[in-house]
């Protein structure tokens, strides 16, 4: 196999600033537009739209996309289903050279794409261009993989039969993605199933529609069929439960919140009238993310480790740190440590490319700011606290310190800029204050005794175990990305199982006659 992870450009290079820098007038340039929905070879208007703005500079509209509702969900999967007879017919050397062809497609444009996502998600320069990158991994990635799930399995031999087993895919199928990563998980989700030969109806978050009308510009320039992507952006409430519903959705790929998810999980195992199938669902939700530190521990190193685990896109990340675990001989001088360095950090428009920019929404300010008025009350407040800048839904990183390991603060998902530091006893106790959560994700141990980091990999229960580096940043095909517990169902985004669960699989036995 050829995959290699793209290079993710260096930003201490003036050269790439100024790159970027022309990318974002470029793409500033054609902010406000309209954008149809997109139904087999249809573009389609509603007449409604949702309004995207821009989350650090709330005044300014990064673009409208058609609103859509339960009858452009029924286009779209008949749509689907028509394209799924001839797509799912294809060779697998034609739809892996596509998948290739958009990641090329998406490599040309690369900071064009994470322009828009600076504007819209409000990523800073550096976490936008891991999002393409990211993008383009799981395009080449899943182009590697896929071959080998083509032609027939291996089965044993029998003198009067000829056996043979093939993998099939599963039909149309419903990606329903969200707004953190919104061309990296919107890419991996929708190239996935579509490579082994399925068809989607493509529902993105409705607060990032304009990134997901970017990805289906290049897959038609790269050449994608209609009908094998259909986007149909629109409310939540108004289109998800029907996609999900749907006696035609074949299965639904799903990242996001806990209770989301597990909303989808309880829908979809209804089996509606005229439905043929158990839909398969895929689930990749929340965490509670711990990095334990012990006193072995270069403590310089582990604050840094934390602060980029814990505030890196403002901690909204499935993967983010808010949880800091620190043994109690060294809790207060790394407490210090870590608390200096969060101050530090710089907040503002992501256009301005500070450290962290505004939280994707009113919703989400409001979250984070709800539960820092609970950490006032139940903690002690080290740093941050504050809705940051006017403008924009800021909240500053903010670190609590004396929080309970039974608190609010130490068990609820936040996905903001909001930590919690956490005394240990010894090592023993952090492992089991780590462990003390419904979520399963992420997690780390930063230390220099061979011991404890081994008996982390046995006890330490999340789908991705970082030791000795921060916690965040899993790489396609490096790090394949999953969680356990209720973190998710499904089996690891770019990794080597990944594809298969979108494949059923089919045994032909023929018996010789003569």
């Amino acid at each position: 196999m050829s995959f290699a992870n793209e290079t993710l450009t260096d930003f201490t290079d003036p050269a790439n600033v100024a790159a970027y820098r022309a990318a974002l007038d470029g793409v500033a340039g054609q902010l406000g537009a309209d954008y149809p929905l997109t139904i087999g070879s249809h573009q389609t208007e509603t007449g409604a739209w949702i309004e995207s703005h821009n989350p650090g500079r709330t005044d300014q509209l990064v673009g409208r996309s058609a609103k859509g509702g339960p009858a452009d969900i029924d286009r779209a999967l008949a749509a689907a289903w028509e394209a799924f007879a001839t797509w799912s017919a294809e060779p697998m050397d034609t739809r892996v050279a596509l998948v290739r062809r958009l990641a090329d497609v998406m490599r040309a444009r690369r900071f064009e794409l994470a322009a828009w996502m600076t504007f819209e998600a409000g990523k800073n320069f550096a976490e936008a261009d891991a999002d393409v990158a990211e993008a383009i991994d799981f395009c080449e990635y899943y182009a590697d993989q896929a071959p080998l799930l083509a032609g027939e399995q291996e089965t044993y031999p029998r003198p009067d039969e000829s056996n043979t087993s093939i993998l099939v895919p599963l039909g149309a199928g419903a990606v329903i993605s969200p707004w953190n990563f919104p061309l990296a998980i919107f890419t991996g989700m929708a190239v996935g199933p579509a490579v082994v030969g399925n068809t989607l109806v493509l529902k993105p978050s409705p607060d990032t529609p304009i990134v997901a009308q970017e990805f289906m510009t290049c897959a038609r320039e790269a050449g994608f069929p209609p009908g094998v992507f259909n986007l149909v952006t629109g409310a939540d409430a108004d289109i998800g439960d029907h996609l999900v519903d749907h006696r035609r959705t074949r299965f639904i790929n799903f990242t996001g919140s806990l209770n989301t998810g597990i909303r989808i999980n309880e829908r979809a195992a209804a089996v509606q009238p005229g439905q043929l199938w158990i839909k398969k669902v895929g689930l990749e939700m929340g965490g509670k993310d711990a990095l334990i530190v012990d006193e072995t521990a270069d403590l310089a190193y582990a604050a840094r480790a934390a602060v980029a685990s814990g505030f890196g896109f403002g901690g909204q990340k499935c993967s983010a740190m808010s949880r800091l675990i620190a043994v109690d001989s060294i809790h207060d001088e790394l407490l210090e440590q870590f608390a200096a360095l969060t101050s530090e950090l710089e907040i503002g428009p992501a256009d301005e490319n500070p450290d962290l920019s505004a939280l994707i929404n009113e919703r989400a300010q409001a979250k984070s700011l709800s539960y820092i008025d609970i950490g006032k009350d139940t903690a002690t407040l080290v740093t941050g606290g504050t809705p940051g800048p006017d403008g924009g839904h800021y909240v500053t990183p903010t670190v609590f310190a004396d929080v309970g390991a039974e608190s609010q603060l130490a068990q609820e998902e936040i996905f903001g800029p909001v930590v919690s530091v956490i005394r240990a006893r010894d090592f023993d106790d952090a492992l089991e204050i780590a462990n003390n959560t419904m979520f399963g994700l992420t997690g780390g141990l930063i230390s220099n005794a061979r011991d404890r980091l081994d008996r982390a990999k046995r006890e330490f229960e999340v789908g991705n175990l970082y030791l000795n580096r921060k916690i965040t940043g899993a790489f396609v095909g490096l790090q394949p990305f999953g969680g356990l517990r209720l973190s998710g169902t499904t089996v690891k985004a770019g990794g080597p199982y990944y594809l298969r669960q979108y494949l059923a699989e089919k045994t032909i036995s023929e018996r010789r006659l003569t």
